[in-house]
């Protein structure tokens, strides 16, 4: 859910640095100091109580985190909109004129009049047209085979012949490098490209580490792999939640991420058929992963592009787009 108010408060130029680092610091650092603290404690109820209570913080989120202004507006609460972004005037230390915000008044109002603010949205909105129907169900496929990799990759470490102690931590650190480069460059190359290159690459290095025999050259290859559907998870985060439109972003990206856990169910199952063949995990998690980012091709680009604002504006994104640009060797 913290993607959606950061990719909506944040332009274009922030999205990806903003949605993309807080994960690299904070996800990172958690994930390499997890198996230490189930090592030091030895106990599986000391170590869900001690990782859970944290989570307490959580209770202060309406009083800390602003509603979504963009939101507010698609449901005829301009007001409470312009309060809230007056809040941020403050925080940032400047001042939008008062005829900017007279002007935006004016074009929201036209536009909830349009688009019948007071209509009550739900998920299936999503299914009603065409095209969007078309994305959304792309979206789910393609997060549900990121989702069973990514937590394939993770459950599988105990399978690579290692101390598994030392090799989930090394496996978690590469987030952080990940991330940074995923920062760094999603910007510059678009998200379908290097969405699909990522799954790919790491679709390769799994298929290559089923191959090895040593523990070590296998386990090293599986981190390479790690690192690569790192960067696809990330991405997928991100273009959902910039493709869906606001009035029902919130739903369509729940729908999504369901969807990936209920693809996740079957991790377990996929790194048990090791007992079959040491090589079976590894391959079909490659081979998931390959299938996956080919998909990815099928979407439409999101950088530098403006966040869809109603349904017909979804269903009209990207149509001027083709499968084969790539924005970083674009005009």
């Amino acid at each position: 859910m913290f993607f959606i108010p950061v990719l909506e408060y944040v332009g274009p130029k922030w999205r990806t640095f903003v949605a993309n680092m807080s994960i690299a610091i904070f996800f990172t650092f958690a994930t390499c100091i997890l198996p230490w603290i189930a090592y030091y404690l030895a106990d599986w109820r000391m170590t869900c109580i001690v990782t859970s209570v944290p989570l307490v913080l959580a209770v202060g989120t309406p009083w800390l985190i602003p509603e979504s202004a963009r939101w507010l507006v698609s449901q005829g609460q301009i007001d409470r909109a312009i309060k809230i972004l007056g809040k941020f005037e403050r925080i940032n230390g400047t001042k939008v004129p008062d005829d900017i915000y007279r002007r935006f008044r004016e074009t929201c109002a036209r536009i909830c009049k349009e688009e019948e603010a007071d209509k009550t949205y739900s998920v299936l909105d999503l299914f009603r047209t065409p095209r969007l129907r078309n994305i959304t169900i792309l979206f789910i496929v393609i997060w549900m085979a990121i989702s069973l990799v990514f937590d394939g990759h993770v459950r599988n470490v105990d399978n690579l012949g290692l101390d598994v102690f030392v090799t989930f931590t090394i496996a978690a650190a590469t987030e952080l490098p990940a991330d940074t480069f995923l920062t760094l460059v999603l910007d510059r190359w678009g998200r379908r490209w290097l969405a699909c290159g990522s799954l790919v690459i790491s679709g390769i290095f799994s298929i290559w580490a089923s191959a090895v025999s040593n523990s070590i050259y296998t386990a090293s290859l599986a981190i390479l792999g790690r690192f690569w559907i790192n960067i696809s998870y990330n991405i997928g985060l991100q273009h959902a939640a910039e493709v869906l439109p606001t009035v029902v972003r919130a739903q369509g990206v729940a729908l999504i991420h369901i969807m990936g856990y209920v693809a996740s169910i079957l991790a377990p199952f996929v790194v048990y058929l090791n007992v079959v063949s040491s090589f079976l995990p590894l391959l079909v998690l490659g081979t998931l992963e390959i299938m996956g980012g080919l998909l990815t091709l099928f979407l439409p680009e999101t950088l530098n592009k403006d966040l869809p604002q109603t349904l017909q504006d979804s269903e009209d994104f990207g149509k001027d787009q083709k499968m084969w640009d790539i924005p970083c060797i674009g005009r």
